[in-house]
């Protein structure tokens, strides 16, 4: 960085305890080096000084009360980031290790991914760090309640317009929602990833699992001239965004062989039953060693960090942030692997994806590759608006429209400042350049 390397250093100064937001900062202003060159009323304006700045942040004390009675208190946040392009839009996620960094980090990503979908949504992110797990239905009805109560004062369907992400899924958007109704007292478009039966979009599940299939499969051929047919693949994760992307490359042609959660993985030669996969993950809410049950010649490793040593043509990382690193990279290419596609927020750590770049694999950073779901549930948001519910087929074929419109975007600025194939370069300058442009049209007092 040469212009924007006193706009970083401002950063690390004033929020140097929150790393995973500094990491985020410091990949995008990298890449935008070139824009700052090519346009220099984007540095006139403060463009950049604003961008890393959130417009708003909010943290608050979320008491509950669990099954014997007792008072419990957790931290809510929610970081309303940028609404340059439309009303904040991101998920809400519940996790033991969610604080402000990692919402910040999320927020920030959040803008240019919303961005590149094309829809009119601008980019925040909420959570708490309550643990959903061992949780019953109960303690986690008043939890979402009381986190709602608060949470409501901030939101609405033209200010703010929270989903679902890790931990929160359609049980915990249904008790959110229910609170939010009541509080209101109107019946509005509020939420995403909502049930079928009261505002949800149907291809809302499948659809970040999918869309990351969807990306990969344009870039693939496009890049490589490949694709998922007879192609070998691993997946970390086994939550909704694994699931289905597992699901979309299995319908594509290819073999998908391991899976994960965080006690361990599953290597199955013959390739992954996902019919077993999401009884145990969806249904008895099980952990991944559960699959042996169903085939017991699939071998289970404690620890998941060693699914990268099992060899793969493509990489599918759909767990969390910073889960793959500079070593599992190496392992990775050394093993023949030729794509990596993020599934999860930042789940290549900066090392890892100089070491793919530099090798010349197809590597899509998250916040092209795992727009779907944000997509779908702008989706949501439309049919809210016009009170019409469409067809599966109609939400899936807008779905791949605006993936792979996102992939020829993130290729075309890649190519217009120099980084041919650099989709991480890409990705952030195209997301980048809508918003930046809204702001400037918008003023300084924006």
């Amino acid at each position: 960085m040469n212009k924007l390397a006193k706009i970083y250093d401002q950063v690390v100064k004033r929020d140097s305890h929150e790393p995973e937001f500094l990491q985020a900062v410091r990949e995008v202003l990298e890449s935008l080096e070139p824009v700052a060159e090519k346009y220099p009323q984007f540095l006139e304006a403060g463009i950049f000084e604003r961008i890393v700045e959130p417009e708003r942040t909010i943290i608050f004390r979320v008491p509950w009360i669990n099954d014997k009675g007792e008072v419990q208190v957790n931290r809510g946040y929610r970081v309303q980031f940028n609404s340059a392009i439309g009303p904040y839009k991101g998920g809400i996620r519940f996790h033991p290790s969610v604080n402000l960094s990692i919402i910040k980090f999320l927020g920030f990503e959040q803008i240019f991914k919303n961005s590149l979908t094309g829809l009119p949504m601008g980019g925040g992110k909420g959570g708490s760090d309550f643990d959903p797990k061992g949780k019953s239905d109960g303690e986690i009805m008043r939890f979402c309640q009381s986190f709602m109560i608060e949470l409501s004062k901030h939101i609405g369907p033209d200010t703010d317009v929270p989903a679902g992400d890790i931990g929160v899924g359609a049980r915990e958007i249904g008790f959110m929602y229910g609170m939010y109704k009541r509080l209101a007292n109107e019946f509005t478009g509020v939420l995403t990833g909502k049930g079928l039966t009261y505002g949800g979009s149907i291809g809302r599940t499948q659809a970040t699992g999918y869309g990351l299939c969807y990306f990969m499969d344009e870039a693939m051929k496009s890049i490589k001239g490949r694709s998922f047919e007879g192609a070998t693949v691993v997946i970390s994760g086994a939550g909704n965004v694994a699931i289905y992307a597992c699901e979309k490359a299995q319908q594509l042609g290819a073999k998908v062989v391991a899976m994960c959660d965080s006690t361990g993985y599953i290597y199955d030669k013959n390739g992954i039953d996902l019919q077993a996969v999401k009884k145990i993950k969806e249904v008895e809410r099980k952990r991944i060693y559960e699959y042996q049950k169903y085939h017991p010649d699939a071998e289970y490793k404690d620890g998941c960090s060693g699914i990268w040593s099992i060899k793969c043509d493509i990489a599918l990382p759909c767990a969390t942030q910073n889960e793959l690193d500079g070593e599992a990279a190496k392992t990775l290419v050394k093993n023949g692997c030729w794509a990596v596609g993020e599934g999860a927020n930042m789940p290549c750590t900066p090392e890892a994806v100089e070491i793919f770049l530099k090798n010349g694999l197809v590597y899509a950073p998250g916040k092209a590759s795992n727009a779907g779901g944000v997509a779908c549930s702008g989706l949501e948001m439309s049919q809210n608006s016009i009170r019409l519910s469409w067809t599966l087929e109609e939400v899936d074929q807008r779905l791949r429209h605006i993936m792979t419109d996102i992939y020829r975007n993130a290729s075309a600025a890649a190519k217009e400042f120099g980084h041919e194939n650099n989709l991480v370069v890409g990705a952030n300058i195209a997301g980048f350049m809508k918003v930046a442009n809204a702001m400037l049209a918008q003023g300084v007092a924006y």
